[in-house]
């Protein structure tokens, strides 16, 4: 009876953050509250709350998630590439599809705004979930470089957790202007996080 239970709490999980997001989707991240969420999920606001304490915590989960897909993927095929500048292009390619597959563009158009200035400098004033999710995936990416260092790819005194800050930094404004106009030029935005890396890395080569 306890995996059924359990089975049922993550249905009732998914079912709640599938409505919050078409909700995000539909009329805004900032316009959606609590309560709309627990009216079309057909559940109660307390059963709300009792799965996600905030409406943030329902987008950062979705975040984490693609997060999580897009390193496992850029790590497992690291190996594949001789040129560190294709590593790097590698796993941002992989954030920036998997990002799309839980957000579409209007709603990162509205979330991303907010954040980019917050996000430069000490992070004091970036809400504290968000920062914990960014943290995580500059320490991940950070353990990327140490993988590309280790293997004498980049320069043995590299600093590799202030390069993942500078290049995660930057991959957010790149990320912003993508979706700043309708189609999405990918291949434009590829185009120009080579060219903005390969400038990073110029410094970081051995």
């Amino acid at each position: 009876m306890s995996g059924l239970r359990e089975q049922q709490k993550a249905l009732r999980r998914e079912a709640i953050s599938r409505t919050a997001l078409d909700l995000f989707e539909s009329q805004g991240y900032q316009a959606t509250t609590m309560e709309q969420i627990a009216r079309l999920a057909a559940v109660s606001v307390p059963t709300v709350f009792a799965y996600f304490g905030s409406k943030q915590e329902i987008l950062l989960e979705k975040l984490r998630a693609a997060d999580h897909r897009a390193i496992a993927e850029a790590r497992r095929r690291a190996p594949e590439f001789a040129d560190p500048l294709d590593t790097i292009c590698h796993f941002e390619r992989c954030l920036t599809e998997y990002a799309f597959e839980v957000l579409p563009p209007p709603l990162w158009r509205e979330i991303l705004p907010p954040l980019l200035p917050l996000l430069g400098g000490d992070q004091r004033d970036v809400p504290e979930p968000y920062r914990r999710n960014n943290d995580a995936l500059v320490g991940e990416l950070a353990l990327l470089l140490g993988d590309l260092r280790d293997a004498g790819k980049l320069r043995a005194d590299l600093d590799v957790d202030y390069a993942a800050f500078l290049l995660n930094d930057y991959g957010h404004l790149q990320l912003l202007r993508l979706c700043a106009r309708e189609p999405l030029d990918h291949e434009a935005h590829r185009a120009a996080v080579r060219r903005s890396a390969a400038f990073m890395l110029r410094g970081m080569l051995p």
